[in-house]
């Protein structure tokens, strides 16, 4: 028996194969399969993303584990135990896979990283709007395959953040591999039917995808133009301080996700300490301490033990600087009335 949803979605309920008339006279021009059932974050995301591709431009999804039937598709992701990009069939659970995306990345790619590594280039050009060749669309690749895709990957392939013997201090279960597990039908449902099921997947596509563009649009939009702008902040940064280890940016930006990676690639030792800012909320300045790695709380050098938590007046007399307006209390951010107290603050912490 097979069933057709109203939102062009199939669902083939038993192993043998039953030739579905109804596709015949589809208006669907291009069909994806991917396996019934309980779902998960990776074959919602690598559906979304076939979607945004000229070839499976508003394909119809088609949920089977049926072999005969997932033959007949256009594309099949995350079942069928095939990789073979050329026929676009996209599963990772067969025995001998080890596919991962490239680019210096090692994790192991679920089906939704291996849409993207074969596709991902065009859907991002579709999505902005630019040639596939456009270096935007180069430069934001595997960025997006390292802040998105790939903690998908690893989700779905049960790869483990960090190499710890002991017990994470919290847990996290607000990522979006967990809120597309959360979707699927609990089991004290009343309706378990297979229509209900289609509806809840149609729910995880457009969760996954929502977030999918989002990241696409930031990182375009956003992350893209910081990059230059912190790319020319280091290039001139003796001009702040002779120490070279203070940048000052011309505009709040999010720099935190470039700094680390531009070092490398800029060369640049001795390694940048605090970066100095205007504060978009007046005629204010922040520094603030440059994070040991992209992934950790802690700076490289905090600002001073004996400033943090003080505030204006207090911190001012504290620090022997005028115009001090707050450090934190972890030491991570300080502010001041002026440009040269921030200059002056970060001055005395280097020091300190």
């Amino acid at each position: 028996m097979v069933k057709l949803s109203v939102s062009g979605f199939v669902w083939h309920k038993t192993f043998a194969f039953h030739k579905p008339r109804f596709l015949l006279a589809s208006s669907f021009s291009t069909r994806v399969g991917t396996h019934n059932g309980t779902f998960h974050c990776d074959e919602a995301l690598a559906c979304f993303m076939l979607r945004l591709s000229k070839r499976f431009s508003g394909a119809q999804i088609v949920r089977t584990r049926d072999p005969n039937l997932l033959e007949t598709l256009d594309a099949v992701v995350d079942v069928g135990g095939v990789y073979e990009p050329r026929r676009h069939r996209f599963d990772h659970h067969q025995k001998g896979f080890h596919q991962v995306f490239g680019h210096g990345f090692h994790t192991k790619l679920s089906s939704a990283g291996l849409v993207y590594k074969h596709i991902g280039l065009e859907i991002i050009a579709n999505v902005l709007k630019l040639h596939e060749d456009h270096p935007h669309v180069h430069r934001l690749y595997p960025a997006i395959y390292r802040n998105f895709v790939e903690a998908i990957d690893a989700v779905d392939n049960g790869v483990n953040q960090y190499d710890l013997n002991e017990s994470p201090k919290y847990v996290v279960n607000t990522c979006l591999s967990s809120r597309i597990k959360r979707l699927n039908l609990n089991w004290m449902d009343s309706d378990q039917s297979s229509d209900r099921e289609n509806e809840l997947f149609q729910q995880a596509m457009a969760l996954a995808g929502a977030e999918f563009l989002d990241n696409v649009n930031y990182y375009a939009k956003s992350w893209l133009p910081a990059r230059s702008i912190v790319m020319e902040s280091l290039a001139v940064r003796e001009s702040v301080d002779s120490s070279g280890e203070i940048i000052k940016l011309t505009r709040p930006c999010p720099w935190k996700l470039h700094i680390h990676e531009l070092e490398e690639e800029m060369k640049i030792s001795p390694s940048i300490k605090y970066v100095i800012y205007p504060d978009d909320r007046g005629e204010k300045w922040r520094l603030q301490a440059v994070a040991i790695s992209p992934a950790r709380f802690e700076s490289r050098k905090p600002l001073p033990y004996l400033w943090r938590g003080l505030e204006n007046d207090k911190l001012s007399e504290v620090a022997g600087i005028p115009g001090c307006t707050f450090v934190h209390m972890s030491g991570f951010i300080g502010g001041n009335r002026s440009y040269d107290g921030a200059v002056a603050m970060a001055r005395a912490s280097l020091k300190a």
